[in-house]
């Protein structure tokens, strides 16, 4: 038996670009809607394998018609798909146990994985999603370092090396490395030689302020 799905969103467009595709990877999309409350309704009557839902609808969003259902103890996993990256919304979602977290922009690319996740009890969040909100997250843990490292730090990002770093800083080569010490501790870092720069080249923007 197929898996039972009911879409939601209230872009037209969208809404039959999902179901088309869906239908044509064969599965069993056995209703649509174009509102929270509608989908809501549907989800309540039909009781779908899974519901993939836009975040922002009239009357109920996304987000509302996965609570109501999680309140109901209705058995649905709940996919959300929507244009925003955000860190609340992800919160909530996990909080909701919301099962899947697309970008719209990648829907189509990933929502066949996203249900073979879902169907085996697993998980799934759009990998740019993941990794924008790592790259949020990143000045929590740069809060650990001092004034010097994360001098030091901004230096390694522009492929200084110690040596030049201790040129630029007025510092002694061993200070600079011991510099480096500490932030590999403090940032959980691999010793490996290239590992600090790499981390360093990533999160590039935090580090403009120190000079």
């Amino acid at each position: 038996m197929s898996t039972s799905i009911i879409i939601a969103d209230d872009h037209p467009l969208i809404l039959k670009g999902l179901n088309d595709f869906l239908l044509e990877k064969q599965f069993n999309v056995i209703a649509s809607a174009k509102n929270g409350k509608e989908a809501f309704t549907l989800i309540n009557a039909h009781q779908p394998d899974i519901a993939i839902l836009d975040i922002q609808m009239p009357i109920l969003t996304g987000l509302q018609v996965a609570e109501k259902c999680k309140n109901e103890g209705l058995s649905t996993k709940i996919i959300i798909i929507t244009f925003e990256k955000s860190e609340e919304i992800y919160n909530k979602a996990k909080s909701l146990g919301i099962y899947g977290y697309i970008l719209k922009e990648f829907a189509i690319a990933e929502i066949e994985n996203c249900i073979a996740s879902v169907l085996k009890e697993k998980s799934y969040f759009s990998p740019e999603l993941i990794e924008y909100l790592e790259i949020r997250e990143t000045p929590k843990a740069l809060k650990n370092l001092t004034d010097s490292e994360m001098k030091v730090f901004k230096l390694l990002a522009e492929n200084k090396t110690a040596k030049e770093i201790a040129v630029v800083l007025f510092i002694s080569n061993r200070t600079v490395e011991k510099h480096k010490s500490n932030i590999r501790t403090k940032l959980k870092l691999e010793s490996k030689a290239n590992t600090i720069v790499l981390y360093a080249k990533k999160y590039q923007d935090f580090l403009s302020e120190y000079t």
